[in-house]
């Protein structure tokens, strides 16, 4: 008798601790890295997620101002018109149009060494859809990149 609660509380353990994996996969940690790239350069977003969180490190030494690194998400076909819009905002800006909508999620930009989170709400995206991630520093945005796509 006293083995039967003992396997009941060790499948009450294990449930818990099945409920409380999905939260680790709805979160990732994103290296802004030297040479224009970021690690890693896909990411999938379980559609079991309420929100899903980026942590951006810049593992770089550089200042902002220099090489700075930062973390947006666009759907893929917006990309180009929000860094040509981002330029015209200049580095005030973060070279990021203020209250463009086509934005999804943002990171601030880093200096070397420093890291920020951004959440966002996965029912922002859709399945099928191609959403691309960049860094809106001028002389990065047309080479690092990375998709994001949404489990199907």
């Amino acid at each position: 008798m006293t083995f039967r609660p003992m396997l009941t509380l060790a499948a009450l353990l294990m449930a818990g601790a099945a409920h409380a994996a999905p939260g680790a996969e709805c979160a990732i940690d994103v290296e802004g890295r030297p040479g224009k790239q970021f690690g890693p350069d896909h990411i999938v977003v379980p559609k079991t997620c309420q929100d899903f969180t980026v942590r951006l490190i810049h593992t770089g030494k550089n200042s902002k101002e220099k090489a700075g690194h930062n973390w947006v998400l666009t759907r893929s076909e917006d990309i180009d018109a929000v860094m040509v819009d981002g330029i015209k905002a200049g580095a005030e800006h973060e070279f990021l149009a203020p209250g463009d909508g086509r934005i999804l999620a943002k990171t601030p930009m880093l200096g070397g060494g420093e890291t920020a989170s951004v959440t966002f709400p996965v029912s922002r995206l859709r399945a099928g859809q191609s959403y691309t991630y960049y860094c809106s520093f001028p002389a990065h945005a047309q080479h690092m990149r990375g998709t994001l796509v949404l489990q199907p």
